[in-house]
């Protein structure tokens, strides 16, 4: 294969992991990895190098207009960043000792577990007054605007979602993914903060979570520019015509169809990894 056919190849791909990834939530890592492993032969390490190159952008990108829109709770996403961000980097040292085979299936499950996260039904917890005391102490509460005004909300176990945090680190570092998936349900169901509070501010943490794990894949030199740079482009091109899509549709069946793929996919990963082939 061209370098020139390998790059559109990638660059295509990119732009539907990117529009697919953005319309489901799940973003982008969970096809192009597979993509870039599965079909196009490319080692695990340098793949998961380009996606969290992909994921740096793309996250920067959409934080920004979320935290403008005063939806992110930028306080608990800088809190829970102390784990991400450290996990992020055991995750990558993990991912040094341990074969590419055993990634390969870790990453399958994965995929596997965001499959189920997506189709699951999500519970409103706008409602919550009660709050802990380490909420209150590092003053975790917030506000989010909705159709009828500004909406108060509360914080609740805030050790059982730190804790959740580290394990989302530590696989964004050895997998190459946000763990969107992981960190909505340390803020979703752990700490019982309104989805949509939760999901922009995972957003808000993706990159940051990413960027801490680039620095030691750059150092180790698996992140390949002619695989970066087309991931990259690609993930952001789709990913921003999915958010304009996203606003005038309702995703549920997609959201349906792209679990079901997500789950082949998976599947895929995780006998590559049992068998080597």
């Amino acid at each position: 294969m061209t370098v020139l056919l390998f790059t559109i190849i990638v660059l295509i791909g990119a732009f539907l992991a990117g529009l697919l990834g953005s319309l489901t939530g799940l973003g982008g890592g969970v096809i192009i990895i597979p993509l870039l492993t599965l079909g196009l032969g490319v080692d695990i390490h340098y793949a998961i190098g380009a996606s969290i190159i992909s994921v740096i952008a793309t996250s920067s990108g959409s934080a920004a207009a979320y935290v403008k829109e005063g939806i992110t709770n930028v306080r608990i996403g800088m809190f829970l960043e102390v784990a991400t961000t450290l996990s992020a980097i055991v995750g990558v040292v993990i991912a040094s000792y341990i074969k590419a085979d055993y990634i390969i299936v870790i990453f399958g499950l994965i995929l596997l577990f965001s499959a189920f996260m997506m189709l699951k039904k999500k519970i409103d917890h706008s409602n919550n007054e009660k709050t802990s005391v380490l909420a209150n102490y590092f003053k975790l509460n917030g506000s989010y605007p909705t159709e009828n005004g500004i909406k108060q909300y509360a914080v609740h176990h805030v050790v059982g979602g730190f804790a959740m945090m580290f394990v989302a680190g530590t696989l964004s570092g050895l997998l190459g993914i946000g763990s969107g998936a992981l960190k909505v349900i340390g803020m979703d169901n752990i700490m019982k903060i309104p989805f949509k509070v939760s999901t922009t501010t995972s957003n808000f943490m993706i990159g940051v979570t990413a960027a801490a794990s680039a620095l030691v894949y750059l150092h180790k030199g698996q992140i390949d520019p002619a695989i970066a740079m087309p991931v990259t482009i690609g993930v952001i091109a789709g990913a921003t015509i999915g958010a304009k899509i996203l606003i005038k549709t309702k995703t549920d069946k997609l959201k349906v169809v792209f679990a079901v793929v997500v789950t082949i996919l998976a599947l895929q990963m995780i006998y590559k990894g049992l068998t080597g082939s």
